[in-house]
């Protein structure tokens, strides 16, 4: 009897209130949502227009602005107002992740259709919804069941493939604040090319990445150009800096091929402050293009697209070499290419006085596997004593069938930051050579000035696919890796998928973690919830070293409060003084109770929030919310709706600092 459920709960709620009203950790900021709103205002493509006028536009937060020295929330010394989130907000799906290099990590750059998103989700992540899921991904959010080319689906794969017929409607947008940023590659200056066309408003895609005193940061989509007709892009992704609002582009730093410098892509995925008030920018940048080898697993299936056109394999070859045709030949605009990581110094005027990459030893092909590309990422940065240090990834050739590999690492200059910059692998995740290896990946997220550094190894078996991405801290003045697993906290539970994001310089770190235990192998995807590890020696606030919590646990204040409004999906990064970017689902009106897995009666929507330490809060303000109490709403294994995609989308989201 649900209506006796609801009076019951609404009871507890109401005398928890009554005694513990003032209790929580974290207090819930929402941001605003001027950017989401602009977007939704946006026109969209006809056949989609209905669809997208009656479904909310989502947001992810991707940072939080660093506080000032000495600042903290949890003693009351903090401007909390001025630490601005960064982020995105989307429209339906995303079809393959704008904030990685290489489509869900893999470096064979494989996933171009919709086949290959099916493939990937069932060898990958092994869920019984793996069609619904490549289907969203692939046709857009909401797309006609009985007729998935009518368009009608918001986002995904197909309306970026079909550009060059249909031209293109913005999908996402860059946001400072809850405010959409404009970029670089929203200005027609930015495009040196010759015979690209017109440049057509609001075609780009683009998120942010961070944002460090009066710079933001980020990665955006090109543009799309009227092209007698066609509406090309002039590459598929560019990294951007704002100062002050005044945007700057991050052009490739490699030397020679003409062809990789304009189409080639550049990403800026974190940044630092240097001592003499620079920026130094660190991400990724194409090196050379790996499509012409004699590989047709890298052709998308233009059924799908399904524009009218075939994929013309000798004429894809050709691309690289004849450059008077780049922008009036659809095989073009698939171009993929070996990347490495990067860095750009920029300065208070926008100018790169700076930039090169940190250094690529392998060929851009394993001449053994030529569908194999190298690949890799700065995926973060941060000063130790007076000198940068980014941690990504790098590829190393394994000798075995998948050859190269993706490991994570951390990239040191040699003297000063225009030097070359030496490359080291993380100790403790090596991933073995052979068939029978023991990672598909692994990756650092992000690194703090005690040289600790967090991030994520995808287990690998063949024969098993709900083997978990892992989490994993290094500190360097030890030299070792640990897990975070069971034996740091039952919330680490065997088996959970999680995601480290971030870690602060009192060695605070955030993520995701699946909040589910039951079985994933042939079932559906768990939820997520974010949580906080105090990895240090020394409590922050009324958090004790070595805990672990939930955040829906933090922000439990015990009453019908607004943050019985939330549940957070995920914390994306926190700053010295303890705040927190997260994003999370809202139900106005409140959850039906304060349980952890408590049903909405309305909409959900996706929202970003700003965690602020409650200033002296102690222990006793923790309230542990407890586990639902009426059976679980069973779901189908035959639909997904819009926060339960995005959700799936984190796995190939993830915040970069």
């Amino acid at each position: 009897m649900p209506h006796k459920m609801l009076k019951l709960s609404t009871l507890a709620i109401l005398v928890a209130g009554a005694s513990q009203a003032s209790a929580a950790v974290y207090t819930i900021e929402p941001v605003s949502t001027a950017g989401a709103d602009q977007l939704a205002a946006q026109a969209y493509f006809p056949s989609a227009q209905a669809n997208a006028d009656s479904t909310p536009v989502s947001m992810f937060t991707t940072g939080i602005k660093p506080s000032a020295e000495g600042e903290n929330c949890f003693t009351g010394n903090c401007n909390a107002g001025s630490y601005d989130v960064a982020g995105t907000a989307r429209r339906g799906t995303q079809g393959t992740p704008l904030s990685e290099p290489v489509a869900y990590n893999d470096n064979r750059q494989y996933i171009d259709d919709r086949g290959s998103l099916r493939d990937y989700c069932r060898s990958h992540l092994g869920y019984n919804t793996c069609d619904v899921w490549a289907d969203s991904e692939y046709f857009g959010y909401g797309y006609n069941f009985d007729d998935p080319q009518s368009g009608q689906g918001l986002g995904g794969l197909q309306h970026i493939q079909q550009t060059w017929k249909n031209n293109y409607h913005s999908n996402a947008v860059a946001l400072d604040n809850g405010a959409a940023v404009t970029t670089k590659a929203d200005d027609a200056s930015a495009y040196p090319e010759q015979g690209i066309g017109t440049l057509q408003d609001k075609t780009t895609d683009a998120t942010l990445e961070g944002i460090v005193g009066n710079y933001s940061f980020g990665t955006s989509s090109s543009a799309v150009f009227n092209n007698n007709g066609v509406y090309p892009r002039a590459f598929a992704k560019r990294g951007f800096v704002n100062i002050d609002g005044t945007p700057a582009a991050l052009l490739n730093p490699v030397s020679g091929d003409a062809f990789v410098k304009n189409m080639g892509q550049t990403m800026a995925n974190g940044a630092v402050e240097t001592t003499d008030g620079n920026l130094l920018v660190v991400g990724t940048s194409s090196f050379a293009q790996t499509f012409t080898q004699d590989v047709d697993s890298r052709d998308p299936n233009t059924d799908d697209i399904n524009i009218g056109l075939d994929f013309n394999k000798d004429t894809f070859k050709q691309c690289a070499t004849n450059p008077s045709n780049l922008y009036s030949t659809f095989e073009c605009q698939f171009s993929s290419f070996a990347n490495e990581a990067a860095f750009w110094l920029v300065d208070a005027s926008g100018n790169v006085v700076k930039s090169g990459a940190m250094g690529s030893n392998l060929a851009a092909v394993d001449k053994d596997h030529d569908d194999v590309s190298a690949q890799a990422s700065a995926n973060a940065v941060a000063m130790v004593n007076g000198s940068p240090v980014a941690v990504g990834y790098i590829s190393r050739d394994t000798n075995s069938s998948d050859s190269y590999v993706m490991e994570a690492a951390f990239f040191k200059p040699t003297t000063g930051i225009d030097s070359s910059w030496t490359q080291t692998a993380i100790p403790g995740i090596t991933i073995s050579t052979g068939d029978d290896c023991n990672y598909e990946y692994t990756m650092a997220n992000d690194v703090n000035a005690n040289f600790k550094v967090v991030g994520i190894a995808k287990s690998h078996k063949a024969d098993n696919r709900s083997y978990p991405q892992k989490m994993f801290i290094y500190d360097n003045a030890t030299g070792q890796t640990k897990f975070l697993d069971s034996s740091v906290s039952s919330i680490f539970f065997r088996g959970a998928n999680g995601d480290a994001e971030a870690i602060n310089d009192h060695d605070q770190v955030v993520g995701w973690i699946d909040s589910e235990t039951k079985n994933q192998i042939d079932g559906s995807e768990r939820r997520h919830r974010a949580f906080t590890y105090i990895a240090g020696s020394a409590a922050q606030g009324p958090l004790k070293a070595g805990s672990v919590w939930m955040l829906d646990d933090l922000t439990n204040d015990g009453g019908a409060s607004v943050a019985n409004s939330y549940r957070i999906i995920s914390a994306t990064d926190v700053n010295n003084a303890g705040v927190i970017s997260a994003t999370a689902n809202y139900c106005a009106g409140g959850y039906q109770n304060l349980t952890k897995e408590a049903q909405c009666s309305v909409t959900e929507k996706q929202v970003a929030i700003k965690l602020v330490p409650k200033a002296n809060a102690t222990d006793k303000d923790i309230i542990v919310r407890k586990a639902e109490e009426d059976e679980p709403v069973k779901r189908s294994g035959g639909s997904l709706g819009i926060l339960a995609l995005t959700a799936l989308g984190f796995i190939g989201f993830r915040r970069r600092k």
